[in-house]
């Protein structure tokens, strides 16, 4: 009777185990199922999205000879009718206005009304104004996508005028650089009967400081919580799109730090808010979203795949060159493996300068390189302007 009921029990018991199993095998078919309707949902939105900026482009070209958009450093905007453009280019301080008109007098109201438009704008009021980013918009989002509204802030008036502008100064000022600087004129090849207009105006030279200082209370926080040096963070935004509210680069990566929302950006929520979501475009271009994930990002960088770099200068260097290039990468230019298991004994073994140097002569590309160096430098010139 003993037997039998032990037997019984052993019985129930593998029974139950197996079970057991045939369920945790019935939730993994069912999650990596789910996983694959995610990624198959967000490729499909990412193709969407490429065919509307291949579109839209395309529309350009009728007018355009160089259909040009928004880059890392550069904010390109057109008009309704794609027949004025202004770009500003965050690195080299200018911003250059571009009309197709049949006469001077038409092209010069045009520019008029592009630069007092560029001038005042706020960052919320030109993402709901772009014409691409309205179609973007209007493309369905996958439910893993999360999504955030652009908050209203200052790209150039802050720049240019020492308080708000009224309608009085924004007129004042416009009527001034219109007739203070030459308009250049060539026939289109695209519009019949139509000349392009071209007027480009320097940007003061403090513009780069004026518009760190916006970003200064959020990266401020933001290396407090990361226990990251708060001049990496300005130096690294410097770098990456010296401050472009509206970068985007063809990787895509987007807003300030240039987040890419299928690599960083799912490794940085997922560390953030403890959920695999992915980013959109529109979250990142939120000023504030963008500098918690790039500096959360830092950190991931620093404190997690590049932990057992012991000495913290030498790991300083290898995270900067890693948020260009991988932390993969990294490890390659001491043992041509992605193995960082590998790399650690070995950069252990030098000095800091040591480290530098050689990840200035062995990272596998001219771009890391250089980066780290323009970061390294632009650190010292933070660290002045805003402290440690």
């Amino acid at each position: 009777m003993f037997k039998n009921i032990i037997f019984t029990g052993l019985l129930s018991c593998a029974v139950f185990a197996q079970e057991a199993d045939q369920f945790h095998l019935q939730q993994m078919k069912e999650f990596n199922a789910y996983k694959k309707t995610q990624e198959e949902s967000f490729q499909a939105y990412q193709k969407a999205q490429l065919e509307a900026y291949k579109n839209y482009k395309k529309e350009l070209s009728a007018f355009w000879d160089n259909p040009k958009l928004s880059t890392k450093k550069r904010w390109i905007e057109y008009t309704k009718d794609k027949k004025t453009r202004t770009d500003v280019d965050f690195a080299n301080n200018t911003i250059t206005l571009e009309t197709i008109a049949s006469s001077r007098a038409q092209a010069q109201q045009n520019l008029k009304t592009a630069l007092a438009y560029v001038v005042t704008v706020d960052t919320h009021t030109a993402q709901q104004r772009d014409e691409l980013e309205k179609r973007l918009q209007k493309i369905q989002k996958p439910q893993s996508v999360v999504s955030a509204t652009v908050q209203a802030e200052p790209i150039l008036s802050h720049v240019i005028f020492d308080k708000t502008p009224t309608k009085k100064s924004v007129r004042a000022y416009v009527e001034k650089e219109i007739a203070t600087h030459k308009i250049k004129t060539l026939q289109s090849d695209k519009v019949k009967d139509a000349k392009v207009f071209t007027l480009t105006i320097k940007l003061p030279s403090d513009t780069m400081i004026k518009r760190s200082q916006l970003y200064l209370e959020d990266v401020r926080k933001n290396a407090h919580k990361q226990k990251l040096p708060l001049p990496l963070i300005f130096a690294i935004m410097h770098t990456e799109s010296s401050f472009n509210p509206r970068a985007r680069s063809h990787i895509p990566a987007y807003g300030l730090m240039q987040i890419v929302p299928k690599t960083a950006g799912v490794d940085t929520y997922l560390y953030l808010y403890k959920k695999k979501k992915l980013v959109s475009g529109t979250y990142l271009y939120n000023s504030s979203n963008n500098i918690t994930m790039g500096s959360a990002y830092l950190h991931i960088l620093y404190y997690r795949y590049l932990k057992k770099i012991k000495d913290p200068i030498s790991r300083l260097y290898c995270t900067i060159a890693a948020y260009n290039t991988g932390a993969g990468n990294i490890a390659w230019a001491f043992t041509h493996t992605y193995n960082m298991n590998k790399a650690a004994p070995i950069i252990n073994k030098l000095s800091s300068d040591e480290v530098y140097a050689k990840l200035l002569k062995d990272l596998r590309w001219e771009e890391p390189k250089q980066y780290l160096k323009k970061v390294s430098k632009r650190m010292s010139a933070y660290h002045k302007l805003y402290g440690a």
